[in-house]
């Protein structure tokens, strides 16, 4: 099993709608892409978050559905469409589960 993490940091001016828009589009990906087992995102609100204020995590079966993941056309649409516009900085982090 993978988990995918990312931490988004949003545009100073980036509208609260533009921001929800982003997390809708992201937990829509779940119905849409097979490879997901599961998918959550959220509003950080620790105080340890460095400026990062949403964060993702999905859950994949293997590195291969992690690609198929990232490839697939809707995560590239809503990639493209809702987060690049705009995002400042992001980290992602993937790993096994042991």
């Amino acid at each position: 099993m993978i988990e995918h993490i990312v931490l988004f940091k949003w545009q100073p001016d980036a509208s609260p709608e533009a921001i929800a828009s982003v997390m809708d589009g992201l937990l829509r990906l779940k119905a849409k892409i097979p490879e997901i087992i599961d998918l959550s995102c959220g509003e950080n609100f620790s105080e340890r978050g460095q400026g990062f204020q949403h964060g993702l995590v999905v859950r994949l079966a293997s590195r291969e559905a992690l690609k198929s993941y990232q490839d697939h056309p809707a995560h590239q649409e809503v990639k493209q469409n809702l987060i690049l516009p705009i995002l400042t900085d992001n980290i992602a982090v993937d790993y096994e589960i042991m």
